[in-house]
């Protein structure tokens, strides 16, 4: 399953800025506050913003937060702009300008929730993380427990744990899965014939139950 989904992903990923290794931790945890609510196109541009004005957690640190609104623009829920702002402060602070690693101090900034510091552990230093996204739920619940959907709001132990037993060194499984969701494994009218896990999957074998 793992190196299906990554032999996958190689071929098929969006190129997408905060995925690139000159991103860096703070590009990707810029990312994960933005695309909370708005879609990949619309954080596009915003963050190739940030970042050429913003490229270091201490350099948003030294800004005004009303700087920090202003340049969210039509991102929409400014209040993230604010947490943004005051987890740059708390990085300077705290931990000397640098995006901690790990899951505790990450999950203690302003904003950070579990799903955030998983994503920032993952994509932004290779660690052993899958954060859970609804694309992610949806692609594990219907290959291994052959449902349509997941109903629980929140994630289950079980559910991070079956993720994080996929996870790789790179953090590229989340992602890969992540990409899944949104390319192929769609809420709706999900494209199998070009699914590379649905020799796998317990949905589609059960014939597609709602």
């Amino acid at each position: 399953m793992r190196e299906t989904l990554l032999d996958w992903y190689a071929g098929a990923a969006r190129d997408l800025p905060w995925r690139r290794a000159s991103a860096g931790p703070w590009g990707v945890l810029v990312s994960e506050f933005m695309l909370q609510q708005t879609p990949v196109a619309r954080v596009l541009p915003v963050w190739d913003v940030w970042l050429d004005r913003w490229p270091t957690a201490g350099a948003l640190a030294g800004d005004s937060v009303g700087e920090a609104i202003r340049a969210w623009g039509r991102l929409g829920y400014p209040r993230r702009a604010q947490r943004l702002h005051a987890a740059a402060g708390d990085i300077v602070e705290r931990f000397g300008g640098d995006v901690p690693s790990s899951y505790d101090d990450l999950l203690s900034l302003p904003g950070v929730g579990g799903y955030t510091a998983r994503a920032v552990r993952a994509f932004g230093f290779g660690a052993h993380d899958v954060p859970l996204d609804t694309n992610v739920r949806r692609v594990l619940a219907r290959v291994y427990d052959a449902a349509a959907d997941v109903t629980a709001v929140a994630p289950s132990r079980a559910e991070q744990q079956r993720a994080d037993d996929l996870a790789d060194a790179s953090g590229g499984v989340g992602a890969a899965l992540m990409e899944l969701g949104a390319l192929v494994c769609a809420a709706r009218a999900p494209r199998c014939a070009a699914c590379p896990v649905s020799s796998r999957c317990g949905w589609r074998a059960a014939g597609f139950p709602v």
